[in-house]
């Protein structure tokens, strides 16, 4: 067994056990919507993003077009473009274009995390061993949350709800107090997250999030460059200058 596919097994454990929490909630949820255990199921399986699912639910509750389905889909999960991109920068040239398939359907937030904590270059076999790990918390969790139905409290519904939220912090937060550039684009991130919904809170959550990545890190790379003829030595002396 490759050591990069241990290494994700490894550090998926965590994302498995918040997986398994929140999904909880969406099982549950979906089952209030009608839908059976194995859709619940199937859904969670071929998705794996939670914003992505709720939205559907509510296309699904309102008997929209499968044209509207597609694009709430695609706005939602726009982001995920993005960091699949970043994801195969980071990848041995010589990766197989079945590895790179492989690993492009587990890229969700909290993969993404670990997978771009990795240094250069990145296996495959890494976020393999982290799909495998995480994919069966989601999907588990669904089923659970389907088949107990609506026997949960809504506080504890609501309560399953924040915790995605709570894991994909406990991803990011612990780089920047290695790193004082993630250090201050975090909370400059936040900041302006808050200060462009307020602005414009007409433009829908998947364009927001386009916008600020595409602006913060584009800005972030422009202050901040990493020379790649410096080696790992000088990238890392240089993300870590003030």
């Amino acid at each position: 067994m490759p050591d990069a596919f241990k290494k994700g097994l490894r550090d998926g454990v965590p994302i498995f056990l918040g997986y398994f929490s929140v999904s909880i909630a969406f099982g549950v949820q979906a089952a209030g919507k009608g839908l059976t255990p194995v859709a619940a199921m199937i859904m969670s399986l071929t998705n794996l993003t939670s914003a992505g699912q709720f939205a559907a639910l509510d296309v699904i509750t309102r008997a929209g077009t499968l044209l509207e389905m597609a694009l709430t889909t695609l706005l939602i999960n726009l982001r995920y473009l993005l960091m699949s991109s970043a994801l195969s920068q980071r990848m041995a040239p010589d990766a197989s274009l079945a590895g790179r398939l492989i690993a492009s359907y587990g890229v969700t937030d909290e993969i993404f995390g670990i997978s771009a904590a990795q240094s250069m270059p990145l296996e495959w076999t890494y976020m393999l061993g982290a799909i495998v790990m995480a994919v069966p918390g989601w999907v588990g969790g669904t089923a659970v949350g389907a088949l107990a139905g609506e026997l949960l409290p809504l506080s504890v519904t609501r309560a399953l709800g924040v915790a995605l939220y709570a894991m994909f912090m406990g991803v990011v937060l612990p780089p920047t107090k290695k790193n004082r550039v993630l250090a201050f684009l975090v909370p400059l991130s936040m900041l302006a997250c808050w200060a462009f919904t307020r602005l414009f809170p007409a433009v829908p959550s998947g364009y927001r999030i386009i916008i600020l990545a595409v602006a913060l890190s584009g800005a972030a790379a422009v202050a901040f460059p990493v020379r790649e003829e410096d080696g790992d030595e000088g990238a890392a002396a240089e993300n870590n200058r003030p």
